[in-house]
């Protein structure tokens, strides 16, 4: 069970509720009520007994624990639990043929499904957001950086657009991932369906809506998990990646762009004129837990022989609280984009620092265009560059410089400093997403 107090105090219900013990163990019931139902089919249970075990069959996370405390597993407790309420002549058909993994692993995968339901819900939500805000920025011009340094104009519609092509792609791989872990497998002690028939496991499966595993030895392989935590942790570096962006666009020199801040809300205990990019140092500091889980899902894959169980402790720390987590830091992303505060002006403003010096591919090019070699293009625009990086004006010294107006003309040189040209093919590549 999850113990992270910052999951407990700030996650959602919803998907908090899926990795709670009371759940857990209805997990539990759920999937030996489905093998019940299979034997019952297939005729190796009566069917009044099937329908009195349905009627019957409950537990109490107060009286395994109480069991537990004595029998030292927890498996064992919960069947004693739920045997106590079935009656002695139909407990006899409960666990019938299994071994505890059978239920353990089926039972997780019918948690992590769930689980994964909300967390692709999550990915919509922020995904229809983002899209929505690349189309009403398409046209917003911003600075686009290389490096951390100025490079050339794009919009900020444009940046978002990458952002939504990012998230895409990381639903793809979940989804991929969340297809291989979702498997059941009802096969007995190491896997070799000794004591209950494969008939059973796919009838069992069926009833779950879970494919059974193609093999299994005591427990479901843990590369499958490995993959799926792998793809919960590109979704969190995908959203730190993002909340980056905004912290470095938040700066006081840049303030291109800011999170929501409340009415009341404060920034620092002795600065008043602070407002920090908290959300998204938080998210950022989130996603490195995330990727560290990950890790221990990879050293779960090696283990002793058909089984041992040093999986299962990481298990219930790293799975709820991941999964949690996901869900968590893709709710408030979706918040913070939604109260996004954007400064257009300031954008438009980065872009003509240094008298536009960010246009100085299109000068160079011009000047290439009018018969300078592009060594010798290059050699003089660069000189106007760092010298307006210097204290300068790009644009006033290029105008001040006969060599360079002798070629060109000043509606020439005007026309280097078009933004717009610069954007012709944006509504291209928006079309890709429309």
């Amino acid at each position: 069970m999850y113990n992270n107090i910052m999951i407990d105090r700030y996650s959602r219900e919803e998907i908090k509720k899926i990795w709670d013990l009371e759940k857990k163990f209805s997990y539990y019931l759920k999937v030996e009520l489905a093998v019940c139902e299979a034997y019952a089919k297939l005729g190796q249970i009566p069917q009044k007994s099937l329908d009195e075990i349905r009627e019957k069959a409950s537990f109490s996370v107060e009286r395994i624990d109480e069991i537990e405390r004595e029998v030292k597993h927890d498996v064992i407790a919960f069947l004693t639990n739920v045997n106590e309420n079935v009656g002695k002549e139909n407990a006899k058909y409960i666990h019938l043929g299994l071994t505890s993994s059978d239920v353990i692993d089926t039972a997780f995968a019918l948690q992590i499904v769930d689980s994964s339901k909300i967390i692709l819900s999550d990915i919509e939500e922020l995904a229809k957001l983002l899209k929505e805000l690349a189309f009403k920025y398409k046209n917003t011009v911003c600075i686009g950086r290389s490096h951390g340094v100025h490079a050339e104009v794009t919009t900020f519609g444009f940046k978002l657009l990458n952002w939504l092509d990012s998230l895409n792609r990381a639903k793809k791989s979940f989804e991929f991932a969340l297809e291989e872990v979702s498997a059941g497998q009802i096969s007995g002690p190491v896997g070799t369906y000794s004591n209950v028939s494969p008939e059973v496991e796919k009838l069992a499966c069926e009833i779950l809506n879970l494919p059974p595993a193609k093999i299994s030895t005591q427990i479901i392989s843990r590369d499958r998990h490995a993959k799926f935590m792998s793809a919960l942790a590109s979704i969190a570096a995908i959203i730190e990646q993002f909340a980056t962006e905004i912290r470095h666009l938040q700066k006081t020199e840049v303030r291109e762009v800011e999170e929501g801040f409340g009415k009341n809300q404060k920034g620092s205990s002795a600065m008043p004129h602070k407002k920090n990019p908290v959300l998204c140092e938080n998210l950022c500091g989130l996603a490195r837990v995330v990727r560290s889980n990950m890790l221990t899902a990879f050293e779960n894959i090696n283990l002793w022989h058909e089984r041992d169980i040093s999986h299962s402790s990481a298990e219930r720390i790293i799975f709820p609280d991941s999964l949690i987590l996901v869900d968590f830091m893709l709710h408030r992303f979706t918040e913070v984009m939604r109260n996004l505060v954007v400064h257009e002006d300031n954008m438009l403003k980065n872009t003509r620092l240094y008298g536009g010096v960010v246009y100085s591919q299109k000068v160079m090019l011009s000047l290439v265009d009018k018969g300078y070699t592009r060594e010798e293009a290059y050699r003089i625009v660069q000189k106007h560059a760092l010298n307006a990086l210097n204290g300068g004006n790009f644009k006033q010294g290029l105008l001040n410089d006969n060599d360079v107006m002798s070629k060109i003309s000043n509606d020439e040189l005007e026309a280097c400093f078009d933004v717009n040209d610069y954007l012709k093919n944006i509504d291209k590549v928006f079309a890709r997403f429309s």
